[in-house]
């Protein structure tokens, strides 16, 4: 009985497991070029591996023209050259592996690049065997396209191909053109793309942009969104996205992909999931069947973090105890970095207290918990100049959108200029405040974000209560800047509590004596909770006799 259970255990590894995301551009440059690379990855995977989590999320180093950083890829089973080579990716697998981590990559089924064989092949005529491979449409008999469908970098999402005398849909950039999964041949591809990683060993997939992988095939325009003009940014705000994604067949191509996983022992699956709406598709995606977990971005461009929203948020996908099981992250490669949005100031001191909160409230979420590079140093949004601005939507559409760069600029390893990252300039430039931040700044001292992150997931490991128990809102909190919730049942239970906002709140549980304080932000860090909760803090607690 005890080795069924150690089974499911490790076959559902991901549930409640905390997944470290990777951006590999910007993680350590080994070979002086001032791009990371894979290399500097398995450099630096004991640092990783100390941090306590269960896995490491890799964003894309596929091959690819980087016009979109990799998400816009031309080779689906090869590790572009600036990253290394494919023995290098295996080198660094099997060195996750003897460090107990699982490795996860991105799939972006959405889209190739305009230089992917396929599309080469697919743009020269009406007739060739891959003619159906990517979403072509005649143009309107005044020669304007399809549909009045909007890309999100901005502008049409058709473009014209005089070869075919057609146009072609692309959801982001005009160089990435959207694959038609409609088609049985496309699927059967990107499953065949999917075994190729599953057989070298990769323990699950990040399905990048899913539900934008499949369009109406009626071609009807989308409607309004009738936002105020204040409101936009872009042409694509200015729709409401019903026919361009989120199409009904897109739950059967998952079960497919499910069924691939299936064949290989405690795979994981997760969608990312961006839209107005996205609760309904994240459910939807993970029904039984059919990816394991979804995430979406409430938390991710959420410019205030209060009680009322978190509660909000977590009530509203709970996930049961079968198949929908959520995801959530506080900060990503395409979202500014959370102890900047939600501190009150870009003060040094405030930053860490936030970044310390956010830390205690992401870690003790029910759920599958991502944790971006540089989270466990509190790193703060990175300022970067026009002149320096390498993402295509930051310099479209500047200043109204900021872009991605600010969160990925080069990882401080040390308090160096170029904070250990690289010998040469980076390909982005290291923030001014980061290398103060650096891992070897934070090492030696006990009062760190970095220590405090180590100390957090080590209790979380030993916690089954923070793993995988129940959550349960405790009632009565008045003040919307308080949140308060117990995970797992009594007495092996987790009283979490939080005070998001600038003034003290009054609080505390029924018989305080009966719990003891085992990890805190401020500098109450033992003994039972008080009747006061400073503001912008935090604790965890257990009971008593079972410490």
């Amino acid at each position: 009985m005890g080795g069924t259970l150690m089974a499911a255990v490790a076959e559902n590894w991901w549930r409640g497991g905390v997944i470290y995301h990777i951006y590999p551009r910007s993680f350590l440059d080994t070979n002086g070029d001032g791009i990371g690379d894979l290399p500097g990855i398995l450099r630096r995977l004991d640092y990783v591996a100390s941090l306590g989590v269960d896995a490491v999320w890799l964003s894309p180093f596929f091959t690819s023209p980087m016009r979109d950083f990799g998400y816009d890829v031309s080779n689906y089973r090869d590790v572009d050259p600036m990253f290394g080579t494919l023995e290098d990716f295996i080198a660094l697998l099997e060195a996750a592996h003897e460090r107990d981590l699982k490795i996860i990559i991105d799939q972006v089924y959405s889209h190739t690049s305009e230089d992917h064989p396929w599309f080469r092949e697919s743009r020269v005529n009406r007739v060739n065997p891959r003619a159906d491979w990517y979403v072509w449409a005649d143009a309107k008999p005044d020669g304007t396209p399809p549909t009045n469908w909007q890309s999100v970098f901005g502008g049409p999402s058709w473009q014209w191909e005089g070869r075919r005398k057609q146009y072609y849909m692309h959801n982001f950039l005009s160089s990435q053109p959207d694959l038609n999964l409609h088609n049985p041949e496309v699927q059967d591809a990107l499953l065949e793309v999917a075994r190729f990683w599953l057989e070298l060993g990769v323990d699950g997939f990040r399905l990048d942009a899913i539900n934008f992988a499949m369009h109406d095939l009626e071609l009807k325009d989308n409607p309004p969104s009738e936002w105020p003009p204040e409101w936009v940014t872009r042409p694509f705000d200015m729709q409401i996205h019903r026919y361009n994604r989120s199409d009904a067949a897109i739950p059967q191509f998952l079960e497919r992909l499910r069924s691939v996983l299936d064949a290989y022992d405690a795979r994981f699956s997760v969608a990312e999931v961006f839209g107005p709406t996205p609760l309904v598709e994240m459910q939807t995606f993970t029904s039984p069947g059919r990816i394991h977990s979804a995430y979406n971005f409430d938390f991710l461009y959420a410019e205030k973090l209060t009680g009322d929203h978190v509660r909000q948020c977590i009530e509203a996908w709970a996930g049961d105890q079968v198949e929908s099981w959520p995801s959530w992250a506080f900060s990503n490669h395409d979202a500014p970095r959370s102890a900047s949005r939600w501190a009150r100031s870009a003060e040094p001191a405030d930053l860490k207290r936030q970044a310390k909160l956010n830390l205690l409230l992401l870690l003790a979420l029910r759920g599958s918990l991502f944790l971006y590079q540089g989270e466990e140093l509190g790193l703060p949004q990175s300022d970067v100049p026009f002149e320096a601005l390498q993402d295509p939507e930051a310099i479209a559409n500047w200043p109204h959108t900021l872009g991605r760069d600010g969160a990925r600029t080069p990882f401080p390893w040390t308090e160096d200029r170029d904070a250990g990252f690289s010998t040469v300039p980076p390909w982005l430039p290291v923030d001014h405040r980061h290398p103060q931040l650096s891992v070897t700044s934070q090492e030696t001292d006990p009062k760190s974000v970095l220590n405090f992150l180590r100390r957090a997931l080590a209790l979380r490991r030993a916690m089954p209560a923070l793993q995988d128990g129940g959550m349960t809102f405790i009632e009565g909190a008045a003040d919307e800047d308080l949140l308060v919730f117990l995970r797992g049942t009594a007495p092996d239970e987790t009283l979490c509590t939080y005070n998001f906002g600038d003034h003290a709140i009054t609080w505390q549980p029924e018989d305080p004596e009966a719990w003891e304080i085992v990890l805190a932000t401020g500098s109450r860090a033992h003994g039972p909770p008080g009747s006061t909760i400073p503001p912008r803090s935090g604790y965890w607690a257990v009971r008593r006799r079972y410490i």
